[in-house]
């Protein structure tokens, strides 16, 4: 079992996809990033990333995987749960606790849809199952910002429309410090990420998730557009919670988001 936190690289088909591991409990949790992958992968955050989860250390062995170094130029949220998969299968992962945010979200739908062996215990954040007016206005956007390399524009777009006002009151005075900081060398992988968020469509679906799932949404999501309603409502017996009066990042913003996932995988998986 592991302890430290460490980083490692995993080969799935032509590519490969960087991971970080930390925790020394018995059973795998398989954290699935969302869209900000697209622009840095989770490579050499592996510290980072133990302290802000390390609520998970002791009942789990978390592992948070990027998708592939190299993308193709078309690429589903469906084909990247395949790579997931596969991933999983090459690092001895035979059955996990998912936990995929924002499109991180759409990818584990298709994990727990397509290759339910591997998935014990599913959460679904900040996500949704099919297309909205919402979510394409503000994806599309994101990408013309990305095609133009206006990463400043598109950094202070993202916040804007992530968070509640009451948390930008505490950041904006950083905005000309934190757009210099994360320039990425090139944009063509956050938009082949992007793409696949406003192609997704997993509803029809979903019915056939048959683990315990637990569905997280916010009531002023402007990213993803639904509180994931929807979602709870296709999957058996799901539980859902869902933050009134905050925006797509809860995990950010809700001091109890962590504690939430921490009861639902201690839950006995016969209540279901």
């Amino acid at each position: 079992m592991r302890n430290k936190a460490s980083g490692g690289r995993v080969p799935v088909g032509n590519s490969a996809m960087e991971y970080i591991s930390f925790g020394r409990g018995s059973q795998p949790l398989v954290m699935i990033p969302g869209l900000s992958d697209g622009l840095r992968t989770v490579k050499g955050t592996a510290s980072q990333m133990a302290r802000m989860f390390r609520c998970f250390a002791h009942s789990h062995t978390v592992y948070m995987l990027s998708r592939p170094n190299e993308l193709p130029d078309v690429y589903s949220t469906r084909a990247m749960a395949a790579d997931y998969a596969v991933a999983m299968q090459q690092l001895d992962i035979t059955q996990a606790d998912v936990f995929g945010i924002s499109q991180g979200g759409m990818i584990a739908q298709w994990l727990a849809i397509d290759h339910p062996q591997l998935v014990r215990k599913l959460v679904l954040a900040v996500t949704l199952s099919r297309q909205n007016n919402t979510v394409q206005t503000v994806v599309r956007r994101w990408i013309a910002m990305a095609e133009q390399n206006d990463y400043a524009r598109l950094f202070i777009d993202t916040m804007e429309t992530s968070f509640t006002e009451a948390y930008l009151k505490k950041m904006r005075w950083l905005y000309p410090l934190l757009t210099r900081m994360g320039k990425p060398n090139s944009m063509h992988r956050l938009i082949i990420q992007a793409h696949s968020c406003i192609t997704h469509d997993a509803h029809e679906q979903l019915h056939t998730i048959t683990c315990p799932t637990f569905v997280i949404g916010a009531g002023e999501d402007k990213v993803v557009g639904t509180d994931g309603t929807e979602i709870a409502a296709e999957i058996a017996g799901s539980q859902q919670l869902i933050y009134e009066k905050l925006g797509h990042m809860p995990q950010t913003e809700a001091k109890d988001f962590n504690a939430q996932l921490v009861q639902f995988f201690a839950k006995h998986t016969e209540e279901r």
